[in-house]
């Protein structure tokens, strides 16, 4: 059994060109979760109202629980006991780790099929901030 906080905002999911410095979140106060770089890209979860200039393909819709953390690294089974129930129900997921914990994001339109999957699955889900 896991706490999650369900986060406030909506999310996207943003693609940028390989190569694309890191938009700066304190700057405007954007509110992005997490930037990943790859050779091929830079993907960005951010606040939907956030997304940077120049991104594009764009996906927003997106609403974001996260773990409470922190999380031992050496922990094992956590996305595993979140994706299957999800998966179970047939709501997709976009899923992201920092240090401390885990994130997954489900689509605004299945929120509530994807709380009463992880419910029933005996977790707990409270409104939580950053």
């Amino acid at each position: 059994m896991l706490d999650l906080d369900l986060l406030p905002d909506e999310y996207a999911v943003c693609r940028l060109p390989a190569g694309t410095a890191v938009p700066d979140p304190t700057g405007d106060g954007a509110a992005i979760l997490s930037v990943t770089w790859t050779p091929d890209e830079v993907s960005v979860i951010c606040a939907a109202d956030r997304v940077p200039a120049g991104a594009g393909p764009v996906e927003p819709g997106w609403r974001c629980l996260r773990v409470v953390g922190p999380l031992d690294l050496a922990l094992t089974g956590v996305l595993a006991s979140l994706a299957g129930p999800l998966a179970e129900a047939r709501v997709n997921i976009f899923v992201f780790s920092t240090f401390d914990t885990d994130y997954v994001l489900v689509p605004a339109v299945r929120l509530a099929e994807a709380v009463a999957a992880l419910t029933g699955a005996g977790h707990r889900i409270a409104a939580g901030t950053p």
